[in-house]
């Protein structure tokens, strides 16, 4: 996969210069930008340190975020400012929120002062639309309180956004109207919020901020997508039926093999129990060969008889000597 021509020139830039002197070092202030694409505040001093307006490194006043980035567990962070202040994006110290029509940095409605009904006004929907009322369009506080039909300020704000293997510009507008309203680009007027299944151009024209590739308004991203209760149950069926397939497979898999091991015993079992008979067929047909031989050698008092006795069985060697012993008794 190549990376497009800007990733890496970005990321080549700021390994060369970007915010890479430390506390104490000089600095020029004429080099504080936004970085094109992301609109990143940027300067030369590092993470931890802001240029100051007597062009030197100095540690940062203030921070914005509960965790910001270039600091360590065990280093301490600047303050959070408290309520009725902001940290600016430079971060050197707090300062008082903005009342209107005053200069702000970009999207940083934080940094305006709330009109007296912001509760009113205030976004709850998470799509970050003002902070308590107020709104930084065009670098400059307004309140978000503009009524249907009335005009309105918009800003459109085009991104560098970032594909499989492409970059496209994502434009996010933004407008001072009232919550259920958006301002129309076009007529520069607060226009209704349309809702599902109605034509659309740009997510913010639909109540539920999702402009389908259709064009029409489709349903919120966030709604999570609820399902018939037979595909519950589908799915449940499907779930008992491989687990007792699995256990009625493996049962039968090991009985089939248990079936096969005791086939093995039986058959070795045979084979011992006929070599067994076999043997007991050969003893009692040693012996019935034997038997008239002995009859015959038992009143001859003669080495020959006792000779003639050992056929290498034990069963009948202690009797043949037990009889030549009670014979050379007698004589």
């Amino acid at each position: 996969m190549h990376l497009p021509f800007t990733i890496i020139f970005f990321f080549s830039y700021s390994l060369v210069n970007a915010g890479s002197l430390n506390s104490g070092d000089s600095c020029n202030q004429g080099e504080n930008r936004l970085q094109a694409g992301t609109y990143q505040f940027w300067d030369e001093c590092n993470s931890q340190t802001y240029c100051s307006s007597g062009g030197k490194c100095e540690p940062k006043g203030c921070r914005k975020d509960d965790f910001p980035f270039g600091y360590t567990d065990d280093e301490k962070f600047p303050p959070k400012c408290p309520k009725g202040q902001f940290c600016p994006d430079e971060e050197d110290q707090c300062q008082n929120l903005l009342p209107v029509d005053s200069p702000c940095q970009l999207n940083r409605d934080d940094q305006c002062e709330p009109p007296p009904n912001f509760k009113e006004l205030a976004d709850t929907t998470g799509r970050g639309l003002n902070v308590n009322g107020s709104v930084c369009l065009n670098s400059v506080c307004l309140w978000a309180n503009k009524t249907l039909g009335v005009d309105c300020t918009v800003e459109n704000t085009a991104y560098i956004a970032y594909g499989a293997n492409s970059e496209f510009i994502d434009i996010v507008s933004r407008g001072d109207c009232r919550l259920g309203l958006y301002c129309d680009a076009a007529r520069k007027v607060c226009m209704n919020e349309k809702t599902l299944g109605e034509a659309c151009t740009a997510d913010k024209e639909c109540s539920s901020w999702n402009c389908l590739a259709s064009g029409i308004c489709g349903v919120s991203e966030s709604v999570p997508h609820h399902f018939a209760v037979w595909v519950y149950v589908v799915v449940g069926l499907g779930i008992f039926g491989g687990m007792f397939g699995t256990l009625f497979a493996l049962f039968f898999t090991h009985r089939k093999q248990r079936d096969e091991e005791r086939e093995k015993r039986l058959q070795y079992w045979r084979e011992q129990n006929a070599f067994h008979q076999n043997l007991l067929q050969m003893r009692e047909t040693a012996h019935d060969a034997h038997a008239p031989i002995l009859q015959h050698a038992v009143p001859k008092a003669s080495g020959l008889r006792h000779y003639l006795s050992d056929d290498g069985s034990s069963e009948y060697d202690d009797g043949l000597i037990m009889s030549g012993i009670q014979v050379n008794n007698r004589f």
